[in-house]
């Protein structure tokens, strides 16, 4: 091989990306290992040391917390992102402030080209690949799981310890673990092994970022306040974290009660973006609250048709883009310059109660946002609504429904 062929390799300091990162020196390349910090519980420092062990040039550790809360997070706040009615696209958030780190440092160092450990069958090679294509059209991607000579050489998890342990690469362990986990400031997802069996229930010891809801959340419920300007939560109290304005310590701090109160847990099956299900484990424990309360300020704050438009197309095809890799497009861009026109009035607090997995609403108001009309809704009293005007609306609306009882009536068929 040539000279001076450079790669940027993500690198987590697993035995995955280990071996790859020896592999990819063995067939000629220099490597330059990046890792972001996304908010995982990790050893960083550890990881580096572990990459310059191992061979490579050079290892970058780029903070990338807060763009992550700031750009990801708080636009799927806004706009109640979900896929598939359940899933809070935790993984997916996190994929565009990580690929645009890395393209960063490609390009820094000169790196050609640019891999990573992605699995062949998951969406997560999409997702960096189209955003790695969309930040630099030139760059090469190495994808070893899909390169025959990589992926027939290591069959599975006891290929890649024998290969380790020829090539004196460290690992933590020698035994398979029985799933996999992907973790961020967001949330933690938990997939394949015993976990691909559909009907096997996750096991107790498996949840790592919260509290058993029944066994173990408190017995005592907390009340919270969160404040909302123009559809972001600007700032969260509670009796137990005081009060968060900064965006990152905010999420902190839902995070924080979530775990604690056992909130954010789901377990499903999806349909992957290339076409196959996959059974996935997610804890979301500070998005949850946070998505909760956004949902319930919209009801006192946002005009009726203007929802509609939104969770009808706005709110399903963000979450889309984002779960299918799509972040760097045009549809991205004009769906999140929808996404704030949206919210210009959502602003106001809801009070919410933490207790054993669930965010129960108390209350909510708004000082500037009058679409809620107390005595107009009200039942006691007559307001401004003139109830005799509503049988006009009722017959109108009854035109059609009238010809269609009557087509049903004249053919015989039951409405």
């Amino acid at each position: 091989m040539a000279e001076n062929k450079r790669v940027c390799l993500a690198y987590s300091g697993g035995l995955d990306t280990s071996v790859i990162l020896a592999w990819l020196i063995e067939e000629g390349y220099e490597v330059i290992c990046f890792m972001a910090n996304i908010g995982q519980e990790e050893d960083f420092e550890a990881a580096k040391a572990k990459a310059l062990k191992i061979g490579a040039k050079k290892c970058y550790v780029e903070n990338v917390i807060d763009e992550f809360v700031k750009e990801l997070c708080f636009p799927a706040i806004q706009s109640n992102a979900c896929y598939e009615n359940v899933y809070l696209l935790g993984t997916s958030l996190a994929r565009p402030v990580i690929a645009r780190a890395q393209v960063a440092v490609a390009q820094a160092e000169g790196c050609q080209f640019i891999s990573h450990g992605c699995t062949g069958k998951g969406n997560d090679q999409v997702r960096f690949e189209l955003a790695f294509y969309a930040l630099q059209p030139t760059i090469q991607v190495i994808a070893p799981w899909r390169i025959p000579e990589f992926y027939n050489t290591f069959k599975g998890r006891s290929d890649l310890l024998d290969y380790a342990a020829q090539k004196g690469i460290p690992v933590t362990s020698t035994k398979s673990k029985p799933w996999s986990m992907d973790e961020n400031l967001a949330h933690c997802s938990y997939e394949a092994g015993i976990l691909e069996d559909p009907d096997t229930s996750p096991p107790s010891d498996m949840w790592k970022l919260t509290a058993d809801p029944i066994l173990s959340a408190p017995n005592e419920p907390e009340d919270i306040v969160i404040e909302f300007e123009q559809g972001i939560p600007v700032k969260l109290t509670s009796p137990s974290t005081g009060t968060s304005t900064d965006p990152t310590e905010l999420f902190l701090a839902a995070n924080t009660l979530a775990r604690k109160h056992g909130i954010g847990r789901i377990d499903i099956v999806e349909n992957r973006f290339i076409g196959i299900k996959s059974r996935g484990c997610y804890e979301t424990p500070g998005l949850t609250i946070l998505r909760n309360a956004h949902i319930d300020i919209e009801g006192l704050t946002l005009d009726r048709e203007v929802r509609a438009l939104r969770d009808q197309f706005v709110t399903i095809s963000y979450s889309r883009v984002l779960y299918n890799g799509l972040y760097f497009s045009p549809e991205r861009e004009f769906l999140e310059s929808s996404i704030i026109a949206s919210q210009k009035s959502v602003n106001g607090q809801v009070r919410l109660r933490l207790y054993k997995g669930n965010t129960i609403v108390l209350g909510r108001s708004s000082k500037t946002e009058k679409l809620y009309d107390e005595q107009e809704s009200s039942m006691d009293e007559i307001g401004s609504f003139e109830p005799n005007e509503t049988g006009g609306f009722i017959k109108v609306q009854a035109i059609r429904l009238k010809k269609y009882g009557q087509m049903k009536a004249e053919k015989g068929e039951r409405l």
